[in-house]
Parts: structure tokens; sequence; C-alpha cells
């Protein structure tokens, strides 16, 4: 296997797949050639007709973007799920956020707070409002740009206090983990892969989801914060 995979990928498994990628191109002699990007920028570029062997996004826009004819049907295959985590700058005094009502005193008393464009901060902002503290969160809010991390906001100051998936802000540089949300309020997000219809190297790609999602693979990822499928 000599072939080059190209992979357009949202950052919520970087940090294993980083870990296993290399592992796979020594066993294997392809190569894999990836572009990291956030949920808005993935939907974007599949739109406007990019082509990648393979696809890592949510579950619901890989099986879109299958309805679409755009990824194979049948290939979608889920990685790993990962709940949203809550960071704090490196340092700093950790909240109370064990349960909602603790939660949401630390929302209220937070001079600022980071969330993420993708699907963890649509849900917040909904969760925000759900919990009555809508307008006094969205004051103090940054978000950061598709394909960008809340722990940048945490750790340049910011944002006092962050939010993304477990996967991506729990072993951030700058930032000190403080917890999930709480159970609650949590939400699991489901992240899956998908052969591209237009792939030119389809039998590799998926060479490659198999390597990924083997027991030892299954590993690295619950190392990196993710859960099993």
């Amino acid at each position: 296997m000599n072939a080059t995979i190209t992979v357009l990928s949202s950052l919520a498994t970087r940090e294993a797949y980083l870990e296993l990628v290399p592992q796979f191109e020594t066993s294997t002699g392809a190569k894999v050639a990836t572009t990291w990007a956030g949920t808005v920028d993935i939907n974007r570029r599949m739109a406007a007709g990019e082509v990648f062997d393979l696809i890592i996004s949510s579950n619901a826009a890989v099986n879109d973007f299958a309805a679409q004819g755009k990824v194979v049907k049948g290939t979608q295959t889920i990685l790993a799920k990962a709940g949203i985590g809550i960071g704090v700058r490196k340092g700093a005094v950790k909240p109370d956020v064990g349960t909602p009502d603790a939660f949401k005193r630390a929302l209220l008393n937070a001079q600022s707070v980071g969330l993420s464009t993708g699907p963890s901060g649509v849900y917040l902002e909904k969760l925000f409002e759900r919990l009555g503290v809508a307008e006094a969160v969205k004051a103090k809010t940054t978000l950061i740009a598709s394909g960008g991390t809340v722990s940048t906001l945490l750790a340049n100051g910011e944002a006092e206090i962050g939010f993304q998936q477990i996967s991506e802000i729990a072993h951030a540089d700058g930032v000190d983990y403080v917890g999930p949300l709480p159970p609650e309020l949590q939400l699991i997000s489901v992240f899956t892969a998908g052969v591209h219809a237009s792939a030119a190297h389809p039998a590799e790609a998926s060479a490659l989801v198999k390597f990924l999602t083997a027991p030892a693979g299954l590993a690295v990822m619950k190392k990196h914060g993710l859960e099993a499928p």
C-alpha cells in the first residue's frame, strides 16, 4: 500500500488520531494527508464539491453526506463519542460545576466565557436559554472561529471559563481541565468516518478506518478523552 490517503477531519478526534496515524503509516506503507477543519468548514467544503478519500465529522453530518451521495452509503463507521468538557486557564481556581445549580452559578460568576461555533457551542447556547442565563452569558461570550479551539481563548486570558469536546480541552496546553458538564446537562456527540463517493483510494481509506476502530485504536481514543462507540 503506497497510496496517499487524503482525509478531511473535525478536530474532536485529533489527539488520538495523531498518535494512531503514524502507526498505520508504518505498518502499511501508506501516507495520510489530513486537513483539519471545524464542522462549519467541513460542511462548506463538501458543499463546494471538494474531494477527499475519507471524511470524519459528526455522525449527523456524515449521514447527511451519504444521503446526498457524497459519502458511500454503508461506509459510515462510528469512531468515538465525546461529551462536552469545561476548562479554565492554567493555574486558575476551578469552579464547582458538579450539579446544574453549581454550573449555573459558575457561568454567572465568570467574567468571560469561551465557546466554539461547532456542535458543542450550538448546544450550549440552547442550554443557557434553558437555564435562564442566556442574556447574561451572551454579553461576555467569545466565539472561536470554525477550526479553532476554545483552549486558545483560555490560555491567552480571553475567556475565564470555556467549553468544548472533552477530547479537545482536557489535555490542551495552558488549560486546566475542570471536568465534564453535569450528567443532567451533558451532550454526547458521535464522530463518524465515511468514504467519499469520489475517493481516489477508497480501499485504503477503509483500511485506515478499520485500523482506527481496532481494539488498540479504541484504547488510544479512550486515553485522549473519547468514549468507545
